[in-house]
């Protein structure tokens, strides 16, 4: 059997986690890293090359998919356009008030070159949207509720870090009990998401860093934590590691609906993850397998999660998903 061959475009906790869960797909392989740091600096796992970023575009024959890891309040509206020119790809880009203009950009370059990008694989976006089109299509006459959390958000801690003075970070977003409760109990409110959450964010800063400043720049960062009731806590390098260097998630999709004469049904699906960049990486490395088969079937531009049939995410030939028992 001819493996998919994978490539990884930046080696952080997601790069890490899709390094981790090839081994667990035997129709693959992964062949190269790129990084934008010093290649010296890097042993991955894998023990695979590591290779300049400058020079990544150079490998478009000997990828199949690029699984581009980056972040997406800065890294992934640059790289996932410029290699979905380059390659099939896939990216867990999270910002979702940006995603139409996310998706339009990666578009042009996907079809102009006859690639397939599949954006957004993450579990939020990812499954849980998977899953809020699934109840609603089932239960159009209905409210559906998305929380995340407690755990912590990698896209947020990684916009913090972005902060001038900022040395690491890390995000817990935390559901209010109060609003969590209500919807399980039936109930159908209008909820802002001040009134689902809050935020804590714990900062390492750099000697001498404003950290008014940056406590500032966190709490009215648009798109983030404007709109959320968040809470700074500026803490010791060796805080953050013996209390924060896990990174579990998790979070909960609800939808209460009604059918004939008011007869209520509610839905949940439950994420809880002990490894969120272990999972993330999972979940996209799934998406490369059908980034790979849409595009062998002629099939180019960009995707979302929504356009992808679980049979193209399976290993499993569609002979033995019907043997399984799944369906």
């Amino acid at each position: 059997m001819r493996k998919i061959k994978i490539g990884i475009c930046g080696y952080g906790n997601i790069g890490k986690g899709v390094e981790l869960a090839i081994s667990q797909n035997p129709d693959m392989e992964l062949v190269r890293i790129f990084t934008r740091r010093n290649t010296n600096d890097i042993i991955p796992v894998s023990r695979v090359p590591v290779i300049p970023y400058e020079d990544i575009s150079r490998y478009s024959n000997a990828i199949d998919v690029m699984v581009v890891c980056g972040g997406s309040a800065k890294d992934l509206p640059e790289q996932s356009p410029f290699l979905a020119g380059h390659f099939n790809i896939v990216d867990s880009f999270d910002t979702h008030n940006k995603l139409m203009q996310h998706f339009s950009e990666i578009d042009k370059q996907a079809l102009a070159n006859e690639k397939v990008a599949i954006i957004s694989t993450g579990w939020d976006p990812g499954d849980f949207s998977v899953q809020r089109v699934n109840m609603n299509s089932a239960l159009p006459a209905g409210s559906t509720y998305t929380f995340w959390g407690p755990g912590v958000s990698q896209g947020h801690s990684d916009a913090i870090r972005q902060i001038e003075g900022v040395k690491d970070a890390r995000q817990y977003t935390v559901p209010k009990d109060i609003a969590l409760n209500c919807i399980r109990g039936g109930k159908t409110p209008v909820l802002t998401e001040r009134e689902k959450y809050f935020r804590e964010c714990y900062v390492v800063a750099e000697d001498g860093a404003d950290q008014s400043a940056i406590e500032n720049s966190i709490k009215t960062m648009e798109d983030y934590f404007a709109d959320y009731d968040t809470k700074v806590f500026f803490i010791s390098e060796r805080d953050m590691k013996e209390r924060h260097s896990k990174m579990p998630h998790g979070g909960f999709v609800y939808h209460i609906g009604t059918t004939g004469d008011g007869n209520k049904h509610i839905i949940e699906y439950k994420l809880q993850l002990d490894s969120n960049p272990e999972y993330t990486g999972s979940v996209m490395l799934s998406y490369a397998r059908a980034a790979y088969r849409m595009n062998r079937n002629g099939e180019k531009g960009a995707k979302t999660v929504l356009d992808v049939s679980p049979a193209m995410r399976s290993i499993m030939t569609r002979e033995e998903l019907l043997k399984s028992g799944w369906i």
